[in-house]
């Protein structure tokens, strides 16, 4: 194993820091890519597709770290957030709540994919794009709209029904991530060593 791949004692090696970096910035693309305004506030962008896409393809811990990143150096400052937000302040905003659910999402969506690399493609892509649709509805739809109503001062029901027209969205995410993720296994099957 040659030096700039070698696991350190204390965890993540230096290719695993270059792809948490990667993803992370993969993450900040989609994000600031320009954006479909709603009603509420939240905007549509590629940024699931990403989230997905980094848990899938780097399993649950670099996956969630790299969402963490991401979500570090927006709140740090620059302007990497969703229409181009930054700054602590977008935390208690509109979208906070989704903020706080992408890491989850990535864990989740990473820990399945991981156990699931080596399995046939559609198998992955199949399981991986039905966690991906559990994880919009029960955790990115859930903190999101709780964010959504205590920042608007509306109910659940109606904080829910403007996340509604998103979740199919984040679940075509999800299955082209997983379409995505499967590709990038097959290419690199070392991306899978047992962690």
């Amino acid at each position: 194993m040659s030096t700039t791949t070698r696991r350190t004692t204390r965890g993540l090696s230096t290719t695993d820091l270059a792809l948490v970096a990667t993803f992370a910035a993969l993450i900040a693309v989609c994000a600031i890519l320009p954006a479909i305004s709603t009603g509420s506030g939240t905007p549509f962008t590629l940024q699931m597709f990403a989230i997905f896409l980094a848990g899938a393809v780097l399993g649950g811990v670099r996956g969630f770290l790299a969402v963490v990143l991401y979500l570090a150096v927006g709140t740090a400052g620059l302007p990497i957030f969703a229409q181009g937000a930054a700054g602590p302040a977008t935390w208690a905003g509109v979208t906070g709540g989704y903020l706080l659910a992408f890491p989850l999402a990535a864990l989740i969506v990473g820990l399945v994919a991981a156990r699931l690399a080596r399995a046939k493609p559609a198998t992955f892509i199949v399981v991986v794009s039905v966690v991906a649709a559990i994880v919009t509805l029960a955790v990115v739809g859930t903190l999101g709209t709780l964010g959504m109503a205590a920042k608007l001062d509306v109910s659940l029901k109606v904080a829910w029904g403007y996340a509604t027209p998103f979740f199919v969205y984040d679940i075509i995410k999800g299955v082209l991530a997983a379409i995505v993720a499967a590709s990038v296994h097959r290419a690199f099957p070392q991306l899978t060593a047992r962690r």
